[in-house]
């Protein structure tokens, strides 16, 4: 399965911003951003202006690199939100945020996007009872997301989560940690996602 393998400190400074990426250690002093705010590279440490196409780019890939999306499979989710009804680029956040491996990370199950979609690949994760390993499965309302049983035993992780009271959830999903597992409750809307993004620049860029 087709992944990004570059260096995840890395693409927060070539963003400019924290990509929490790494989860937890994102809010330590080793990340990585913090610890040189400078893009990558030899020229990393020069200002430039970009132009129009360049904010349109940058946008673009810092939502790519957010939900862990290769290019060809962003395009084909602009194409879907483009021909559903209502805001393009509402929509493709939507489609974004219902990725199974997205829903496991807002559930609190994992600490970061990327551990979501390990759990997901590894079979520990159930969409209403049965076992889905693709984490760009998109999760629809009333649908249950759950942690496998033996997993929720076995695996340490998992197992601290039923101690601990985890984090915020967002408003579209409810959750239970003893039982490990949260439902659908709505479509995410437009005031749900907490992430800085200026879609209308990606509609824009696709509008070329």
């Amino acid at each position: 399965m087709a992944r990004n393998l570059e260096p995840q400190c890395r693409q927060c400074r070539r963003e400019g911003l924290k990509l929490y990426l790494k989860g937890d250690r994102c809010y330590t002093d080793k990340c990585g951003i913090t610890r040189k705010a400078s893009a990558p590279g030899q020229h990393g440490t020069s200002r430039r202006k970009l132009s129009e196409y360049g904010l349109q780019l940058r946008e673009k890939q810092k939502v790519r690199r957010i939900y862990g999306v290769l290019e060809k499979q962003f395009s084909k989710y602009f194409d879907i939100a483009e021909n559903m009804k209502g805001i393009t680029g509402e929509n493709l956040l939507q489609i974004l945020e219902r990725r199974l491996d997205n829903v496991v990370y807002r559930l609190g199950f994992a600490s970061s996007r990327a551990q979501a979609r390990q759990f997901v690949r590894h079979g520990h994760i159930t969409v209403n009872g049965k076992k889905v390993n693709i984490p760009s499965y998109i999760t629809d309302v009333g649908e249950t997301i759950a942690v496998r049983a033996k997993s929720a035993s076995e695996v340490e992780h998992f197992k601290a989560l039923r101690e601990g009271t985890g984090r915020a959830v967002v408003p579209w999903l409810q959750v239970d940690y003893e039982k490990l597992e949260g439902t659908l409750a709505s479509l995410p809307s437009r005031e749900d996602i907490d992430i800085e993004i200026q879609e209308h620049l990606i509609v824009e860029l696709y509008s070329r």
